[in-house]
Formats: structure tokens, C-alpha cells, sequence
């Protein structure tokens, strides 16, 4: 049976960023658009009664910021997934979407195959963090006053040798399946190790043990 497309929702102010990046998504036959929202307050909205699986959300909007929206989605009985929108050295407010349920990140000038790989992953619960700027991405938006290095590394003090493999590799942008291939083993077991390391850290996504990965040191 063909699996359903993934329905997604596009948030953003700026009319031509929704319509190039609906352009690319309906050019994917498993990717379909649910619907657009142009602010926060919308974007809720409609998250509730459309039900998308992934949300492209952007921060910066003039009516309801994508930071709030984002948040708020987050205590939807179905949350969707959802995947930050950023122009990267402009949004410091990133990091805060992260930690208030956002799984990833977006650049707005990623090529449309990163584009659908990151809409793809998200959906799977997967969320891809893309190499060529995670270390960069991490630096810039953790806290102004992280946890020391030493905090860190006792916080992963927890873990077994094999997932602070993953962890590491995580934090490098892998996805479940680089993972698996990198570490030999299948991707079901690369995505329990993944829960595991997040259910013992208390951390409620991937880029959240990025963080703490890159402050304990362990990207460096």
C-alpha cells in the first residue's frame, strides 16, 4: 500500500518565500501542502484543523512570531513536527524554538533537495541537521551563559560507551540511517539508542543533545 503524503504547512510573512517553498514541496509526490499561514497566529490555527505532519516555520513575523507558535503547537493533542525556518545570522531566537519543540532547522537558501530531505526527516521524527553548518549553527545559538564543560560531561556520565557513539555521531548531522551505517548496525536499533540517549538526558529532541554533546566537549 502506497504510504499517505506527508502534509506539511508552510508559515511565513514574505509571500514569496511561501510560494517558492510550496513550488518545491508539491514537485515531491510523497510531499503535499495542507495549507499556508503568513504569521503565528494563524499558523496555530490551522495546525489545529488541518493537522499537518510537518510545519516549515519561519521566527521573525510581524503578527505572532514563529518562536510562540511553536510553543504553542507543541500542546496540541497531535503536535505536528516542526521544522525552524531561518536566515541563520539573523534569528537569535532560534535556539529558544528549539527547546520549545522544534525539531530542526531549515536554511532559507538550502537547495530544494535539502529542503524536502529536512520535510522528509522531521516526518519520520528524524530531523536532519545539516553538517555543513551544525557546529556553527550550535555555537551561535546555545544559552549566553552555557553549562559548563564539566556539567556536561557529567550529565552524559549516563550513558554507554555505544551511545555516546551515536550521540557524537548525531551531533555531526548524521541521520538514523548514516548513523547505522557508520556505527554497523540496523537503523532500528541506531533510532532505540537515539530515544534512549534522550529519555536519560531528559532532553525532548535531537538538537538538544547536540548542544549538550558540543558543550561536554565531544564535538570539538
Amino acid at each position: 500500500m502506497k504510504a499517505a503524503p506527508i502534509r506539511t504547512l508552510i508559515v511565513d510573512d514574505e509571500w514569496m518565500v511561501r510560494a517558492m517553498l510550496r513550488t518545491i514541496m508539491e514537485a515531491a509526490p510523497d510531499i503535499t501542502v495542507a495549507g499556508e499561514a503568513a504569521d503565528g497566529i494563524e499558523a496555530v490555527g490551522l495546525a489545529g484543523t488541518l493537522r499537518p505532519d510537518v510545519v516549515l516555520m519561519d521566527i521573525r513575523m510581524p503578527r505572532g512570531d514563529g518562536l510562540t507558535a511553536t510553543e504553542r503547537m507543541a500542546r496540541l493533542p497531535s503536535p505536528p513536527h516542526v521544522v525552524v525556518l531561518t536566515t541563520f545570522d539573523l534569528d537569535e531566537y532560534v535556539h529558544a524554538a528549539l527547546r520549545n519543540g522544534a525539531v530542526g532547522f531549515l536554511l532559507k537558501d538550502a537547495s530544494a533537495g535539502d529542503m524536502l530531505a529536512a520535510v522528509r526527516s522531521a516526518a519520520r521524527g528524524d530531523a536532519m541537521i545539516s553538517p555543513r553548518v551544525t557546529r556553527r549553527l550550535l555555537r551561535t545559538f546555545t544559552d549566553p551563559a552555557p553549562t559548563p564543560h564539566t556539567e556536561a560531561e557529567r550529565r552524559l556520565a549516563v550513558l554507554t560507551g555505544k551511545e555516546r557513539e551515536v550521540l557524537i555521531a548525531l551531533g555531526g548531522g548524521l541521520s538514523n540511517a548514516e548513523i547505522a551505517s557508520l556505527l554497523y548496525m540496523s537503523e532500528a536499533t541506531a533510532k532505540t539508542h537515539i530515544s534512549r540517549i534522550l529519555t536519560k538526558l531528559t532532553l525532548t529532541n535531537r538538537v538538544q543533545a547536540a548542544i549538550l554533546a558540543l558543550r561536554a566537549g565531544l564535538l570539538d
